[in-house]
């Protein structure tokens, strides 16, 4: 079955989604957990632990980039070519505290051949802690499986 050809875009983009999900430990180890997702795009939230916070007794600037880069790779691998991060920058503009419910808003900025430029916004409710911009690149393989029908 040709994916791409018989699911709608925000399907398929649920479907890597869930397809990655499974094989990611790293984000529902920390509590992650996908709000939205469709082409190109995915918001992922995360609530800020106890051992989550710095000596300053705010969020560690570490787990507020792990969020963003994770919604990052759910918005990049959204179309069924695997991908990786090629390169992060994060700056940080205000503390995320403990029990901050942080939400990270993913969205596609450019995607062409092999790369892709994706920004991610870090917010607690409307104020926005982090703005993230990664650089993906895609890798062999597909999350889905994708069989030509002209070779059936």
């Amino acid at each position: 079955m040709n994916v791409k050809a018989t699911l709608s875009p925000d399907d398929l983009a649920r479907a890597c989604a869930e397809a990655m999900w499974k094989e990611d430990d790293a984000s529902g180890g920390l509590g992650m957990a996908i709000a939205d997702i469709g082409p190109g795009r995915a918001t992922l939230t995360m609530t800020v632990r106890p051992e989550m916070v710095n000596g300053q007794r705010i969020a560690h600037g570490g787990f507020i980039f792990t969020l963003a880069d994770s919604a990052f790779a759910f918005a990049c691998n959204s179309h069924n070519d695997r991908a990786v991060a090629a390169q992060g920058n994060i700056t940080f503009i205000r503390p995320g505290k403990l029990g901050d419910k942080l939400v990270a808003t993913a969205r596609e900025i450019s995607r062409s051949g092999r790369s892709g430029i994706y920004d991610v916004s870090v917010t607690v409710g409307d104020a926005v802690v982090a703005e993230f911009r990664g650089h993906s690149r895609t890798i062999p393989g597909t999350w889905l499986p994708v069989v030509d029908a002209d070779k059936k």
